[in-house]
């Protein structure tokens, strides 16, 4: 009991000494000591009438869809209610597809444009204004769809108002179009340290309003959408909207003014079109200094049986160490569902991969239900175990013979932690006319880069599943998808129409569901023709454009954008599997020649005037709306936790972070605090079950390595009648540390425990790989056992 009074009082005095030195203000960053990683954490309101928290009053957004290209105007209005000069920043989401390519800044009556520039100098360039007491504006990618903006030397009663311009393509799914505008970034926990961590992964820790408070700025959107055919289905299904239509292809779509603080989640539209037959539309643009062209090609919506090819699947499944016990077991409820509800004229084959790969037959079998009772046996007598290496399998998978006038479609089961190396990308790339490629992420830690950048070097959307009871509902969507399709072995012919620099170098089927997108650039006179062939269920298929008929319009100006924007993703997806000086130039080549925000490159906006002349601003970090039905456990993980007593009695995720540490090892306190007492004899706090483990490493290098953590752990348990399994699983970098991990299944029925643990992991330390890659170790703690 004492103890515990001793850590009240303690509580007490750290909340007291918080108020005493300005409650509510940026907090400094921890020590060293501290050894924390990055996290969310909730917003504090200030009593101080000074200093205004809340600096973005407003954001709108003007879109304009002409045909299958949106243009979006988004304005964010920043007003200084408070008596200091501010600096605001903000962090906002956009979708994965956009180019941004244009901002400017609003100062009174001044319009100041925004530059380009590379990353680095952009910042100097801003950091300078603010200090010279300029006003300026600074617009950075730090991930492919989350964006942040600075605006320094807000001024008290100043409205500086920052403008950005993005376009992005419009790609229907199962005949659906759909325009999302992202209002909200979600809270994002990293494992990486708050002190080492790069400044473009600071973002992470940002303040977020209680789950049910409304945002702290309002929204409002407007779209005029004109697409040259009847409209069908027109709705929103996140908003209340008001539709006017100017005609059977026109409308203008307006947000009900009691949707002004709908910013806590995405804005979704979405509509049909009438087209009963494969359409294929060209669109030219002609510039000062290069010319661009977009080729879809959209089935129709009714497909007859005649008109679908013979289908052949081919399902490569991951049963490397890394997918032991969980993942494994979705692998194996999806690859048995997909493979169940084959028609018997399909073929279907099954490749297993880890260090190796093992085929069920040299060739496709008939999906007769004996042969698919022998894939489902074969796939249920899998355990996980061995390396992984992805590239070998999927040659393998590509050379097998192929029947005759079939569709070929392969599927990938795997949680990520593969050897990719670039040739995979490559031979995704290349063999998009021999085989539809898609991806699979299984599992509750999925490596995302690498699963994206498959769908997107195959044209693809990624898929991935995290729960067992999704596998179901994730394989009914993939096989809707997939069923139809209308044309395979597709090829486009340009006869005489000079293109160059033309992306996908090769084209996927045609799926009933799925269009096919040809960008690229041309010279040369406008003539010839563009001739796309492939076979369909009725025979060959042949189709041709005459180029001369087409004329360029100024109003596919947005193509240069998008066929840039393409590059750099693609390029990025490469880059993230392994990073390359070459390529990081590439790209920050394309965002400074096309004028488009990049990782590498941002745009910064200087007001020549000098307005603050001591340069001293009070940085404040805009609120984030916690996500409509977000928990407020989204923001607790990690070291930082919100404390209760009210809005303005949630603690800063410094101030919780202290009390944590002065409790971490309190004795009695702390395990009253957290653990049940046993009054008994204690059992065994924690011991290790069967740990499974990876070339490279052996199961008594990582047991003698364990040891200590597990002392720790027993010390953290002690008195506690815990019982239930944690299963662990790690990615161990070749020099021994670990590099992620992921708890993959509970049965503890204490979450702090969990969390604890959670905060050591990467801290462990184990022996270095001895064939010098990654290790995949899987480790079941045992409590009270």
């Amino acid at each position: 009991m004492k103890g515990i009074l001793k850590l009240t009082a303690l509580v007490v005095l750290i909340f007291l000494s918080f108020f005493n030195t300005g409650f509510g203000k940026t907090f400094p960053p921890p020590d060293k000591a501290d050894d924390r990683t990055l996290s969310p954490y909730f917003f504090v309101k200030s009593d101080d009438p000074n200093v205004d928290q809340l600096p973005l009053k407003s954001t709108s957004a003007a879109v304009t869809i002409s045909g299958v290209i949106a243009g979006v105007e988004v304005t964010q209005v920043y007003k200084n209610e408070g008596k200091r000069p501010l600096e605001a920043i903000y962090v906002f989401p956009a979708s994965t597809r956009a180019a941004v390519h244009g901002m400017k800044m609003t100062v009174g009556k001044r319009v100041i444009k925004a530059r380009i520039s590379k990353r680095e100098d952009a910042r100097q360039e801003y950091e300078k204004a603010r200090e010279q007491g300029k006003s300026a504006s600074l617009l950075e990618q730090q991930r492919p769809n989350v964006f942040q903006m600075n605006v320094a030397n807000i001024m008290p009663g100043d409205e500086i108002k920052v403008e950005l311009q993005y376009t992005e393509l419009l790609i229907p799914t199962d005949r659906i179009y759909g325009f999302v505008y992202p209002t909200v970034v979600g809270p994002r926990y990293s494992n990486q340290s708050a002190e080492t961590a790069s400044p473009s992964e600071h973002w992470v820790q940002n303040p977020y309003l209680r789950k049910g408070e409304a945002p702290a700025s309002t929204f409002d959107i407007t779209v005029n959408l004109s697409v040259g055919m009847p409209i069908k289905d027109l709705s929103s299904t996140s908003h209340k909207v008001k539709t006017t239509f100017s005609g059977p292809s026109a409308a203008k779509i307006e947000l009900d003014k009691s949707e002004v603080y709908g910013s806590n989640r995405d804005y979704i539209l979405r509509y049909r079109l009438d087209g009963e037959q494969i359409q294929s539309g060209l669109l030219l643009y002609e510039g000062e200094k290069e010319n661009f062209f977009l080729l879809m090609m959209q089935p129709p919506k009714r497909i007859t049986n005649a008109q679908i090819p013979g289908r052949e699947y081919v399902f490569i499944v991951d049963v490397s160490g890394s997918m032991y016990g969980f993942p494994l077991e979705i692998s194996k409820k999806l690859i048995k569902n997909l493979i169940s509800n084959l028609r018997t004229t399909d073929r279907f084959n099954v490749l297993l991969f880890s260090g190796g790969s093992s085929l069920m037959s040299e060739e496709s079998q008939p999906a007769t239900q004996e042969n698919i009772n022998k894939a489902i046996n074969l796939i249920d007598r899998q355990k996980g175990g061995g390396s992984t290496e992805l590239l070998p399998a999927l040659s393998r998978a590509l050379k097998l013979a192929r029947p005759e006038g079939f569709s070929r479609t392969i599927v990938i089961a795997t949680d990520g932690y593969v050897t990719v190396e670039e040739e995979v990308f490559d031979l995704i790339r290349n063999n998009l006319n021999n085989a539809n490629i898609f991806a699979f992420g299984i599992g509750t830690s999925v490596n995302r880069h690498i699963i994206e950048g498959m769908a997107h070097v195959g044209m693809g959307e990624p898929f991935v599943i995290t729960r067992a009871e999704d596998a179901p509902a994730k394989a009914d969507s993939f096989r809707t998808m997939i069923q139809s399709p209308v044309l395979t072995r597709v090829k486009a012919h340009f006869n005489g129409f000079t293109t160059y620099d033309v992306e996908p170098v090769a084209i996927p089927d045609v799926l009933a569901e799925r269009p096919v997108i040809l960008f690229g650039k041309w010279r040369g006179a406008l003539q010839g023709t563009i001739a796309l062939s492939g076979l369909s269920g009725n025979g060959e298929y042949r189709d041709t454009i005459n180029v001369s008929t087409i004329k360029p319009s100024k109003t596919n100006a947005a193509l240069e954008y998008l066929w840039a924007r393409y590059r750099i993703t693609l390029l990025s997806d490469y880059n993230n599997l392994r990073s390359n000086d070459k390529r990081i130039k590439e790209i920050t080549g394309l965002g400074l020649a096309y004028n488009l925000l990049t990782q590498y490159t941002s745009f910064v906006a200087v007001d020549s005037e000098v307005r603050n002349k001591d340069g001293k601003v009070v940085t404040v970090k805009q609120p984030l709306p916690m996500p409509q039905g977000v928990s407020e456990y989204a923001v607790g993980n990690g070291q930082y936790y919100g404390m209760g007593g009210g809005r303005s009695g949630y603690a800063s995720h410094y101030a919780a972070a202290k009390i944590a540490r002065l409790t971490e090892y309190e004795g009695k306190g702390r395990q009253e605090q957290f653990v049940a007492k046993d009054e008994g004899k204690p059992k065994k706090a924690v011991r290790i079950g069967d740990i499974t483990v990876s070339e490279g490493l052996s199961k008594a290098a990582v047991m003698n390595a364990l040891q200590k953590y597990i002392e720790e752990i027993e010390k953290y348990c002690s008195g506690s009648s815990l019982k239930g399994k944690l299963l662990i699983r790690l990615v161990i970098r070749k020099d021994g540390s670990v590099k992620n991990f992921a708890i993959t299944s509970s049965t503890l029925k204490n979450s702090d425990v969990e969390k604890w643990i959670s905060t050591q992991i990467m801290k462990w330390q184990f022996p270095p790989i001895q064939n010098g890659r990654e290790a995949h170790v899987t480790i079941p703690f045992l409590f009270g056992t």
